[in-house]
């Protein structure tokens, strides 16, 4: 199709096609668009409010950040059950650096990210040298870093950080004009997003004309007017949401800048094809070229290093290092991929797909939280949540 629908195939068939391809993806967003009435509805509006909108994108942060790096280790039909236990340590470790070494923010979080990548790359050594399973050298990991966490921290809390660090996990972007008290609206904010609006329609017209250039096949442009509209809206929806409060926290504009990078990788380099490959057929990779060794090496480097980026953005929310922080963060981060559409064998999954899982997750905690649900329960749904997300990956793989 070069923007004109072919004589043999009507509309119709497109739109099939279409939403055949994306079922899992637009099934997750629609899931969640209920999820936020249905908890709208039990709150009594309180859910819906820009306030607890705005704390819900930042309680989700950390989780976005590692669920993009766990999606390369699924792809490649691998789990990390270490990340949970790791972000406790290098929480621990950045606090401990700040506050009783006396070391200046910046080189905590710097010498924090030296760490997170060394003990990736122990992992990789494991995983892609040894050739041991990712689920027993970062069980292994799991079990031992919950031990460093202890040893850091001596089971005490340590806490009140630097307000430069403390801005990362609780500080928004500021205002340029309307600095008043209770200004209508945060300016910043609205100019981020509308340049942001303007640059992803550019952007998707130019990639279309250029497909079109190429030879490829593009959407009849009936579709691609309702694909446009559809995402300018959610562009829109987000910037009022956080215009209408505080404006783009910080913690929200590194999970963007984490996101748009995994994505590119994923989509955009030989490196991201070769993890698809290896989680695909990983011995047809191979003999087709692939370097397993170094391409699970570098998975789990970059997992290794998204921890520390979490366990800082985490840490700096809470303004806190305590020995139960990451208690089941490789539960949500799983469940995340899995209800984002990454199958659990590998080959199959979204860094988009994952975020709106993380997204899924947060909500359910933020919404039960709000109706002051006994936490024993928030576990049973969340634990019934991923089973039957992981039996619906099993359906469809089957299918």
């Amino acid at each position: 199709m070069s923007g004109k629908l072919n004589d043999e195939r009507s509309y119709s068939a497109v739109l099939k096609d279409i939403i055949r391809s994306n079922m899992r993806q637009y099934t997750m967003i629609a899931v969640l668009l209920i999820i936020w009435a249905i908890f709208s509805y039990l709150t009594n509006g309180l859910f819906q409010t820009p306030r607890n909108l705005s704390n819900l994108f930042v309680q989700m942060c950390h989780i976005g950040i590692l669920t993009s790096g766990m999606l390369l280790v699924m792809v490649a039909a691998h789990i990390d059950l270490s990340i949970g236990s790791l972000c406790g340590t290098l929480g621990a470790f950045v606090a401990f650096l700040m506050t009783k070494v006396g070391l200046d923010p910046f080189i905590a979080i710097v010498l924090t990210m030296i760490l997170g990548f060394i003990v990736g790359t122990w992992h990789g050594l494991w995983v892609a040298i040894c050739e041991v399973p990712g689920f027993i050298a970062t069980l292994a990991s799991m079990i031992a870093f919950k031990g460093f966490t202890l040893f850091i921290t001596n089971g005490q809390t340590i806490g009140e950080f630097p307000p430069i660090f403390k801005n990362i996990g609780q500080g928004y972007i500021p205002r340029i004009f309307l600095t008043g008290e209770n200004p209508p609206f945060h300016d910043l904010t609205v100019i981020i997003f509308a340049v942001a609006l303007v640059l992803f329609v550019v952007v998707d017209i130019m990639g279309r004309n250029k497909r079109i250039k190429n030879g490829f096949s593009v959407l009849p442009m009936p579709f691609e007017i309702v694909k446009i509209a559809v995402i300018s809206f959610g562009i829109i929806a987000v910037g009022r949401i956080l215009a209408s409060y505080q404006g783009i926290p910080v913690a929200l504009i590194v999970l963007s800048c984490t996101v748009g990078i995994f994505t590119v990788i994923t989509t955009r380099t030989p490196f991201g094809r070769h993890v698809y490959a290896i989680g695909g057929n990983i011995e047809a990779a191979r003999l087709s070229g692939v370097n397993i060794r170094k391409t699970l090496m570098t998975i789990f480097m970059l997992e290794g290093t998204l921890c520390a980026v979490a366990a800082i953005v985490f840490a700096a929310r809470l303004n806190a290092a305590t020995t139960s922080a990451g208690t089941l963060f490789e539960l949500d981060t799983i469940a995340a991929c899995i209800i984002g559409g990454t199958s659990t064998t590998g080959g199959i999954g979204t860094v988009f797909g994952a975020i709106i899982g993380a997204l899924v997750m947060a909500s359910l905690d933020n919404g039960m939280s709000l109706m002051n649900i006994p936490i024993m329960y928030q576990y049973m749904v969340k634990g019934g949540i991923l089973l039957l997300a992981v039996w619906i990956d099993i359906t469809n793989r089957k299918k």
